[in-house]
Parts: C-alpha cells; structure tokens; sequence
C-alpha cells in the first residue's frame, strides 16, 4: 500500500515543506518516513515500543522526531505545545474505542493550528485481530461539526489487496480558526473587562510568561484543565511588578510612589526591593541562600494570597463563573539554602487553568504579551493623568520589559574557559572546531531573539565565526540539530552534569524541567530526552513564530 502522503486525494491539499506533520499510530514509519523524504517536518506518535523501535531503524531521519504515546489522551505531543499543519491518522480510527472517540477527537483538533488539516483514513469491514470497532464517516461529520471543523474531502476506496468485505473512506478535515474561544475570551479580558487596578492584567500577563517559558511546569488535569504551581504564577508577578515600582509607574489610582497602597507590598516585597535579592534570582532554576531564601519565601506568600484574594477572584467568564480556580497551600518557612523549582513553587498552592486558555497562550504568546502590555501601559497613563503626572513611554517600555538586560552566559564561559585552561579541548557543536579563548563564544541554541531563554541545557560552546556570520539568530534546521546531537549532549555531560557537582547538576534539571514541556516529567532524565524536548521546542518556535532557519554552514 502506498504512503498516504502520495495518495491523489490529498497531495494537492497539503501544505508546502517544512509544514510540521503529527502522524498519530504511526506503526512501523511509513508514512511518517514519506512525509519526512519530501521535506515535512514530522513528529511520529506511536505506543508500541517494538514497532517504534523498528520504524527507527527503519526511517533514521533526522526530520522526525518519535514519540511514545496513545490515542484517546495524546498527553505528552499535547504537553509539548507544538502545533501542527496536519495531524495524520492512517488506519487508526478503528481501534479508538467508540466511547473514547469524542474525547480523542477534541485532543487531536488541539494540536491543529488555524487552517490546519486533520486526515483520518476510516477502515470498514471485520475485525482484523487487533480489536478493530465499527466507523462511519457520519460519525466523524458529526464530531467535526461539533469542533467548528469543514470537511473538506470525504474519499471512498475499495481495499487496495482486493478483500471485497473490506473499503475504505479518506476523510480530509479543516480547522478554519483556533477553534476553542480562547483568542476571543482573552481579547475580552485585555480590552474589554472592567479594571480597578493593573491586578487582571498582571495575572494574566504572569500566566503568559508561564506558558511561554516554564510550561514543563503545567501538570494535566483531565482534558480541560491544567494545574500550575501557585508559586510560579507569584514568582513571574513579582518580577513583573518590581521594576514598575522602581520607576513609581502607578498601578491603581491611589498608587503614586513605589509599591504604596498595593496588596501585595508586605515585609517580603520590601526586603526584595531593599536588594535581598535580584531580578535574576527570581527565576526557576536558581539557588538561594538561607536569609535570601525566606525573603523569597515571604515574598511569594504576600503575592499568592493577594493574586487569590483579587485578580483570581475577579477574572470572571463574559456570562458570569470564575475562570481561574485556586487551591492555597501553606508553604513551610525555609530552614536552609533552596532550589527554585517545581517542587518549592508548588509548596504555595496551584492554579487550575482551563486547558484552551493555556494553549492559546502557549501558541500565541508572541502576539498576546503585546497586547496585555499596550493596554497596561494605557491604565498606567491614565491614572497618571488623574494625579497631574504624565508618563514616559521609554520609561514605561523599559519597566515592563520582561527580558533580562543582559544574556547571562557566565557559567557555560567558565565552563569552557577552565577546560581550555587544563588541556580539555572544547569544540563547537555545530562545526566540532577546536575553540581557543579568543574564537570561543557561547550560542543561544534557540535563539533569545525568539524566546529569552538563558537556561544552561540552550548555552553551548560555538565557534565566534559560526555564531557571528553564520548561524546569528535563526533556529538550527531539524538536519543540524540531529547532526550536532552527540556534541551537545558531550557538552552538556561534561560542563553541567558531573557527579562531582552539586549545584549545576540540580539547575540544568530543574530548568530543563520547567521550560520544555515536550520533556515528560520523570524522576531522571538525561541528555537524550532533554535533546528530544529541545528539538520538539524548536519545531513550535519554527511553527509559532516563523523564525527562519539556519542550515549549517556550506
């Protein structure tokens, strides 16, 4: 049987390479390996671990990326965020259990991105062994519709190995928008909803960054809902609000000079204004000492209860219903030195999130942080204005920049430069060029044009040559990140992970861990798993933000 890629039912719908593929049940590659032959960009879902290791063997191309996971939850390719251009189902439908089929459904239009296409081959006929269930193409127009989706081609076929009791339907699916609601609500709640305060606006603008930089964090709750640590959400609001008060940005009316009238300034934000802490230490990841850490601690308590008391209470559906729901925890005072991490921020209490809320921020944060900050800085003018004070808009822009000033890349420099020092060689992961002090620059494999990500697992040793007039700030292609695979992970073993080390070890997870949700939360991980997430956070840049690509050098 021919790849479904080359059937002439589809070829002319498809979209031109690289468009991102999901080829859910992908067996033993076959069309998985098709689609990445003609230049598609493919992740291949597959449950079993037999034939997902001969569809490797089978298809070693550096194109697809293989994932283990099963139809109906689809938990992790959700978690990674990506979205897809097609989402492929060749032979699978049969076997999704009828009661499990509308929730299937909705996980795959999930992973679609506007105009995406969702193919579905449909086999009618007995059980072939394998627990094989009755289709129609009625029942999958009727799940279409109740998704917004257009049926676009219904093909029917007789079986290609001339079995007379088995036929077959192509059904090809269109997704015409992001299908949830979730873009509407949102413009609703930045432009439309009534605001006493910054409060609504700063929430949500806290859940963006979180979405966009800490979704590994995010833990399923059911289809419809995700759990964030109540710690994160405070964490990302303190660092939102310490520079507007630095500057007297005011964020309600009454708010004229610092952090003055606002709920959250307890004892914990005025000792981080004081300087217990800095900015860069608000961020997973980072190891604090005994007195800095109760600073925090407290810090994060005064944020969490007034994000419960306020903003969370009061960000409300247009028909009426809270839309964000909130479990207080009491975290224990610190009695030492701590990690920022996942565990520390859940301490706090968690946040549920409805599921099409979080994946819009996730896709689409890239155009909806601008929008959450114009109509901030519009409160701010305004409430300046009723104080007789009028706000500049550089000093404004400069308050609500999230990205740090400058790209941190002491460590892995250090790294580098104690090898060099000792007579390790160092060698650039994209070239694999021996680097001396004066060619050695530290690449953002991901670039921070595209997504400010200084965590230790992005920073890699590269040729200045390389860095400067070859790669820049483009995503490397599929091809080079696959080529230059053992070299990170080489890297990464020897900078971050050795055995003698005990901080760097615990940041590198703990980062990695919060920041790429394609990484399956486990107890242990290493370099190979966190390249696979890597990658599959490559590909959403890619697709999300269309950053162009770099292709090695020539």
């Amino acid at each position: 049987m021919p790849p479904i890629i080359s059937r002439d039912w589809l070829t002319d719908l498809l979209p031109r390479p690289p468009a991102v593929v999901i080829d859910v049940g992908a067996g033993t590659g076959r069309d998985a390996g098709a689609y990445a032959a003609a230049g598609y960009e493919v992740i291949a879902v597959e449950p079993s671990s037999s034939m997902r290791s001969q569809a490797e063997r089978l298809h070693q191309s550096p194109r697809i990326r293989w994932l283990s996971d099963s139809l109906p939850a689809l938990t992790t390719v959700s978690r990674s965020g990506v979205a897809a251009d097609v989402v492929s189902l060749s032979a699978v439908w049969q076997h999704v259990n009828p009661a499990d089929r509308p929730r299937a459904f909705r996980k795959l239009v999930g992973l679609l991105r506007s105009g995406g296409l969702l193919v579905v081959t449909l086999r009618h006929g007995p059980d072939d062994g394998r627990g094989a269930h009755p289709v129609s193409l009625a029942e999958i127009e009727a799940l279409a519709r109740s998704h917004g989706m257009q049926v676009v081609r219904a093909v029917p076929s007789p079986n290609l190995q001339g079995r007379p009791e088995i036929s077959w339907t192509a059904v090809v699916l269109r997704l015409p928008d992001d299908g949830t609601g979730a873009l509407t609500l949102l413009r609703h709640l930045i432009l439309m909803d009534a605001k006493s305060a910054t409060y609504k606006l700063g929430l949500l603008r806290a859940l963006c960054r979180a979405a966009d930089g800490s979704a590994g964090l995010a833990l399923e709750d059911g289809d419809d809902h995700v759990w964030l640590p109540l710690g994160l959400v405070a964490l990302n609001w303190l660092r939102l609000y310490l520079p507007l008060a630095k500057a007297d940005l005011p964020q309600a009316p009454g708010n004229r000079r610092g952090a003055e009238g606002l709920g959250f300034a307890g004892l914990g934000w005025q000792a981080l204004e004081a300087g217990a802490l800095s900015p860069l230490d608000l961020r997973v990841g980072a190891v604090i000492g005994e007195t800095a850490a109760c600073v925090l601690h407290e810090a994060l308590r005064e944020a969490a209860d007034h994000i419960i008391r306020m903003p969370a209470n009061y960000l409300t559906f247009p028909g009426g219903g809270r839309i964000l729901e909130t479990a207080r925890a009491r975290a224990p005072r610190p009695s030492g030195s701590l990690v920022v991490d996942g565990t520390f921020l859940s301490t706090f209490g968690s946040m549920r999130v409805p599921r099409h809320l979080w994946t819009a921020m996730q896709r689409f944060a890239v155009w909806v942080e601008p929008a959450l900050i114009s109509e901030w800085m519009r409160l701010m003018q305004g409430y300046a204005a009723a104080q007789g004070r009028t706000l500049s808009t550089g000093v404004m822009a400069a308050a609500m920049s999230w990205s740090d000033p400058v790209r941190d890349i002491a460590v892995p420099r250090a790294r580098a430069l104690a090898f060099m020092e000792d007579g390790t060689a160092v060698h650039c992961v994209w070239s694999g060029k021996r680097l001396a002090p004066d060619t050695l620059d530290v690449d953002h494999c991901l670039p921070w044009s595209a997504w400010p990500c200084g965590d230790l697992w992005n920073l890699m040793p590269s040729h200045r040559g390389v860095n400067q007039h070859s790669k820049r700030e483009r995503l490397p292609s599929a091809v080079v990140l696959q080529r230059a695979e053992q070299a990170i992970s080489e890297w990464w073993s020897a900078a971050y992970l050795r055995a003698d080390e005990r901080i760097l070890p615990v940041r590198f997870t703990s980062e990695a861990r919060a920041s790429l949700p394609g990484l399956v939360s486990a107890d242990a991980f290493g370099p190979r798993e966190v390249h696979t997430a890597m990658a599959l956070q490559r590909t959403r840049l890619r697709q999300d933000q269309g950053v162009p690509e770099w292709e090695g050098q020539p």
